[in-house]
């Protein structure tokens, strides 16, 4: 854990891990959003790209690390989980039976998002939103929020020419990386981010450390 960013949001402990996920340790809560697990497949179906049909291992695969290193007792997945409520059903049968291991002991929480708008069958609860040590845990960010962790953007920072995906952070609200292989991004400098993300704010870029950087 001395890889991640630790910082604070209206008075809860956070630490931003190198991976994108983020931990809540005074809650034993492990936070991770915009997994879009399936979107090879979901892509193929819909006559895209064709893509390597790797990304859900290695999301799982990543999860489970994160899970292992923090001892986390609850998981939240921030919304958009899945590419779509189709390619949750398509799982392979190995891969549900990975992600249902994880869940095995822990309170596993699906938030709803706009890819996966709907319940899937992969155990865990499902709600709209949370409430959870002062914060809401949310897909979208909501105009005028405060306390408040969403994800949707996916944002990404460029530092010496590299973009990385990273965590947004004002003293009001925390927008999170994509966690998922395979997902895309936004600048952190588009427009978006002007109406949600107040100064002073902090960008922290993921990799093998987590590195804030002023935004």
């Amino acid at each position: 854990m001395n890889k991640a960013h630790a910082f604070s949001l209206s008075g809860c402990a956070l630490l931003a891990l190198p991976s994108g996920a983020l931990f809540l340790p005074d809650h034993g809560t492990l936070c991770v959003s915009d997994l879009h697990l399936g979107k090879s497949e979901r892509m193929a179906r819909r006559g895209g790209a064709l893509l390597p049909p790797y990304e859900v291992r290695e999301t799982l695969a990543k999860l489970e690390a994160d899970i292992a290193a923090t001892a986390a007792r609850r998981v939240i997945c921030l919304g958009d989980s899945f590419d779509d409520l189709n390619a949750a059903a398509a799982l392979p049968e190995d891969e549900r039976l990975w992600l249902i291991r994880l869940q095995a002991g822990r309170d596993w929480i699906w938030i709803q998002g706009n890819h996966d708008a709907g319940p899937v069958d992969i155990g865990g609860t499902h709600r709209d939103e949370l409430a959870l040590g002062g914060l809401t845990f949310r897909h979208i960010a909501e105009t005028g929020a405060t306390a408040e962790v969403s994800g949707h953007y996916h944002p990404k920072h460029r530092v010496a020419g590299a973009a990385r995906a990273c965590f947004l952070y004002d003293r009001a609200r925390l927008i999170m990386p994509a966690y998922g292989s395979y997902t895309g991004g936004m600048s952190s400098r588009d427009a978006v981010f002007d109406a949600l993300i107040g100064r002073p704010a902090i960008a922290v870029l993921t990799g093998t450390k987590a590195i804030p950087a002023p935004l």
